[in-house]
């Protein structure tokens, strides 16, 4: 085993705080992966990792080492695909968004695999905010505003939102005319809370050429976007999702949109990635694909 697999074995045990996991990344046995660290700390004459029965930390030489590597290796792949004009290749993992992964990115995944067929992809989805380094994803996809300066941003697109209701939801409530309305008619939402504070995030309308925020008394509290669409369909309240979203059960009159004269601010979908490395080939390609295919997507 040379040096740079042992590198980047190293790194991955630091980002994964495990060797299993790490060593399940980069498919390749727990023992062999105990191996490569011990021989790397042997080689160097220092103690890189500290070990407890949880988890995995570097020491005070592993971290400077650890941030080392990771300009090396990017270095090195970079270099290596100016020279051999080479394609890049490996295991890219990647988190995305469920519903902006099941309705634009997979359907589009086949022309990714052509273009790169040395990419392993390994998908996960969520609504959550992740820690990119420590649960081992090379990038995020994400809609809505992310507030997390750890990381880079690239925004992709504005998805057009509107704000969604049940037939049912209005027979009992009314529906309103006016923002004021939302008020004076007693409207209720669904609260979807945010993954960083846990707080729900407020609904915001265009009044007058101006945002308006508004938080309407809630008995039902969500982190998911699909649980969210559905409790608009049982008429437990008010939610605001991009149009997309909802566009079936909009044609099928299960959900009705209300104040379209007042639509919410659009919301951005952006991916994002650790500020505090190189960005490797993989990551950047896939990211310059995303970017190409939300940019000639209607919304």
């Amino acid at each position: 085993m040379d040096r740079f697999e042992e590198m980047r074995n190293f790194v991955r045990v630091v980002e994964r705080k495990s060797f299993t996991k790490a060593a399940g990344d980069l498919l390749i046995p727990r023992a062999t992966m105990t191996n490569s660290i011990q021989r790397l700390e042997e080689r160097l004459g220092t103690r890189l990792l500290e070990r407890t029965t949880r988890t995995v930390n570097p020491t005070h030489d592993g971290d400077a080492y650890y941030h080392r590597c990771v300009r090396i290796l990017a270095e090195l792949e970079e270099a290596d695909g100016i020279f051999t004009k080479t394609d890049p290749k490996g295991l890219l993992r990647v988190n995305l968004q469920g519903t902006l992964a099941r309705t634009f990115v997979v359907p589009a995944l086949p022309d990714f695999k052509q273009r790169y067929p040395g990419i392993d992809l390994v998908l996960a989805d969520g609504d959550r905010f992740v820690d990119l380094v420590h649960e081992g994803f090379d990038c995020v996809l994400r809609s809505g505003e992310l507030a997390d300066s750890s990381m880079i941003q690239r925004r992709l697109a504005l998805l057009n939102e509107a704000t969604i209701v049940s037939p049912d939801y209005l027979a009992r409530f009314g529906t309103p005319k006016t923002f004021d309305d939302l008020i004076t008619q007693g409207h209720q939402m669904v609260s979807f809370l945010s993954g960083a504070d846990d707080k729900p995030i407020p609904l915001d309308f265009t009044v007058d050429g101006k945002i308006r925020e508004i938080t309407l008394p809630s008995s039902i509290s969500v982190t998911g976007a699909d649980t969210y669409a559905a409790c608009a369909a049982a008429g437990l309240g008010l939610i605001q999702v991009p149009r997309y979203r909802v566009a079936a059960d909009l044609k099928s009159g299960k959900l009705v949109e209300i104040l379209a004269d007042f639509p919410p601010d659009p919301m951005p979908v952006s991916v994002l990635y650790p500020q505090n490395r190189q960005l490797s080939a993989r990551v950047r390609v896939f990211v310059d694909w995303l970017s190409k295919l939300f940019a000639n997507t209607a919304f």
